[in-house]
């Protein structure tokens, strides 16, 4: 090797020792030659994507070396190091991103999709900007238990455009949450410059704006990343507060292999490779007498044949069976829930909404674990007034108001989840949950089947019309998430079940969407027990009983179909209260379709694509030998839910059902 040539980087020593200078430099060649090793492989066809860090290295590795090992770090798909810097076993690695069955996926999900709670890490989805607020909730969950715990959340410049970033930072602020926002900057967000993603001239100028300390790394210089970040957790250990860091790098290789480089100027890329940050800190190690020629072979010896033998196991590893049963069954985490009966007999007339308000209560004195956050819910008690009263038996720590960011809030709780708490999330109307939806569905949703991480978080829903709201406070959208796999959907009709459900779902380990009918809260009342009980998640009840037609129905659809055979003494039904919609209960309504041979399903929710649909057609797959009549729907109209009274009535279903009850009568 020659003698050492000028570095295009400034070093600071500063007073770190050789033992950490070597920590560094091993640390920072070994994702560079993993990236090497798998370029190869990718044009093998041994992978299938790779998304390169080559030039960024030096974030990752020390970000990751300057935290202990028992804190969190939520990488991105460009932070290899991170991953090897904690020390993952690189089979298992290289196993992931082939798809084999060892891969901490199972072969579900690629590249660093995945979290492992043994390392303290968390990786990304595809969309980007959600692990920001996940991070939030680890940082909140350290909060809590006074862990004098750092969080780390990787963003990348890019991703500081999402409304994600703004919420997570938001959140983050308010509640004085001690983590690190690491912002990549590497020019580029895929092809797109960063000129034409935002008009400030630097990304840590945003910390100004949510009233929090920020700072700016020569992401390529791996001592003062490291000592950026060293310095920095040791701050937010002593005084817990979020703090905003913009690292300074560049990609030297396309955002994925695919796309290549041709939009990046030559010149730039020529002055980005003069700062390649393994070259040049091995440059300054050998100037400074703490590499030689034979030290830096060794290192490299070292690594490759660490590499060769992981990719050796890994090619005899097995790939993964074709399992329905297997892959349906691990959608969920499993937990078989036991049914709790009250221990006494006493019980007490109550609304509907007390009893949700009688479940909350009795959730938080049976889970020391359980967080509530919401906007408005704490001193307000919340727009219903649900939660009043919580805040002074619980506290200000577990009774929580959020900032209004539903899509941060509903991160946070996951967050929590992978730290052991449970959360319930209000949302003040179902309609806002919409702010929400790629946290739900694309995070909440699949995290337990990516990675076998449970999601213990309910959010509440507020939900349906009958009440003149309008377009924006009438919604019935349990339809939107009901084609989800992961998810639960509860949706009780009556106060009992509102409280035994709303106390299961906070039991269940597993993410439970909970409708609770607006409409209801103060017009319906029923005796139920005061003691805490559960009711099961996925069981239907027979509202009614009967001979001549099955009515399926939900929430307030219950009502209006009891109403309406009430009125008839010329026929019975039996009118199933799905009270579970995901699960539903097959085999209730079966049994009732058996004995009577002609259905209805009724929903608040339009029509087209409604719940209904599903219902309707596993009948006639699976019940059609004892049809009588073809399987009727009946659902509020295709419109948005207008405001005026004479116009919601006709949106409405109520009308048309005694219609259509007439109608498969005569069959």
């Amino acid at each position: 090797m020659n003698s050492p040539t000028p570095v295009a980087i400034s070093y600071n020593r500063n007073n770190f020792s050789d033992i950490l200078l070597l920590e560094l430099y091993k640390a920072l060649l070994k994702p560079r030659m993993i990236e090497e090793k798998m370029l190869i492989l990718l044009r093998q066809g041994k992978i299938s994507k790779w998304f390169s860090g080559i030039g960024q290295e030096a974030v990752a590795v020390g970000a990751t070396l300057a935290l202990q090992e028992e804190e969190y770090i939520l990488p991105l798909h460009r932070n290899l190091g991170v991953f090897t810097a904690r020390g993952l076993p690189l089979d298992r690695l290289f196993a992931q991103w082939q798809g084999k069955k060892m891969g901490y996926t199972q072969g579900r999900d690629r590249s660093f999709h995945f979290g492992t709670n043994e390392h303290r890490l968390v990786g990304m989805i595809s969309h980007l900007g959600p692990q920001l607020s996940v991070g939030d909730g680890i940082a909140l969950a350290n909060k809590l238990t006074d862990e004098p715990n750092v969080t780390l959340a990787f963003s990348g410049d890019g991703a500081t455009s999402e409304g994600e970033f703004h919420e997570a930072l938001n959140v983050a602020a308010v509640w004085q949450l001690p983590i690190i926002f690491l912002v990549e900057n590497n020019g580029y967000g895929l092809s797109t410059p960063n000129k034409e993603q935002y008009r400030c001239e630097h990304l840590a100028d945003k910390g100004i704006g949510y009233g929090i300390d920020a700072y700016q790394v020569d992401g390529n210089n791996i001592l003062d990343v490291y000592e950026t970040i060293y310095q920095v957790a040791e701050e937010i250990r002593r005084k817990p507060r979020p703090i905003l860091i913009e690292a300074i790098t560049f990609r030297m290789r396309g955002h994925e292999e695919a796309s290549g480089t041709k939009y990046v100027h030559n010149e730039l890329m020529e002055t980005w490779q003069k700062k390649d940050p393994v070259v040049n800190f091995e440059q300054f190690l050998l100037q400074e007498q703490v590499l030689n020629e034979r030290i830096i072979e060794s290192i490299r010896t070292r690594i490759k044949e660490e590499i060769d033998q992981a990719l050796a196991i890994v090619a005899e590893a097995e790939i993964p069976t074709a399992d329905p049963e297997k892959e349906l069954a691990e959608v969920y985490f499993p937990f078989e829930m036991e049914v709790t009966a009250p221990q006494t007999p006493t019980v007490s007339q109550k609304r509907f909404v007390d009893a949700i308000a009688d479940a909350l209560r009795q959730s938080m004195e049976r889970h020391a674990n359980l967080i509530l956050m919401g906007q408005d819910i704490a001193d307000y008690g919340g727009v219903f007034k649900i939660t009043e009263g919580l805040l002074t038996q619980f506290g200000a720590e577990r009774v929580r108001n959020t900032p209004l960011c539903e899509s941060a809030i509903v991160g946070t709780a996951i967050g929590l989840s992978i730290k052991g708490y449970k959360s319930m999330v209000e949302m003040q109307f179902a309609d806002f949950v919409s702010c929400a939806f790629n946290q739900i569905v694309n995070y909440l949703a699949k995290l337990h089947w990516r990675w076998g991480q449970q999601a213990d978080v309910v959010i509440r829903m507020p939900t349906g019309g009958n009440t003149q709201a309008g377009p924006f406070h009438s919604q019935s959208n349990e339809a939107w998430f009901f084609h989800v796999p992961g998810l639960k959907i509860v949706y009780p009709s009556n106060p009992y079940d509102a409280k035994g459900l709303l106390n299961a779902a906070i039991e269940e380990p597993n993410p439970v969407l909970y409708f609770e009918h607006k409409y209801l809260y103060r017009s319906l009342t029923d005796e139920i027990p005061d003691d805490y009980y559960t009711c099961e998640i996925g069981k239907a009840r027979l509202a009614m009983q009967g001979e001549d037609l099955t009515i399926v129905s939900y929430g307030l659809g219950v009502h209006w179909a009891k109403q309406w055979m009430e009125k008839r003494t010329d026929a019975t039904a039996d009118i199933i209260d799905l009270c579970t919609l995901l699960p539903w209960d097959k085999e209730a309504v079966k049994k009732s379709v058996e004995k009577t041979g002609k259905v209805l399903v009724v929903h608040e929710d339009t029509l087209t694509g409604g719940i209904g649909a599903e219902i309707a057609a596993w009948i006639g797959e699976h019940c059609f030998y004892c049809l009588d009549a073809p399987v009727m729907r009946e659902a509020s109209l295709d419109t948005p839910v207008p405001f005026t009274a004479v116009l919601e009535q006709q949106f409405l279903p109520f009308e048309r059902i005694g219609q259509r009850i007439e109608q498969l009568l005569k069959f």
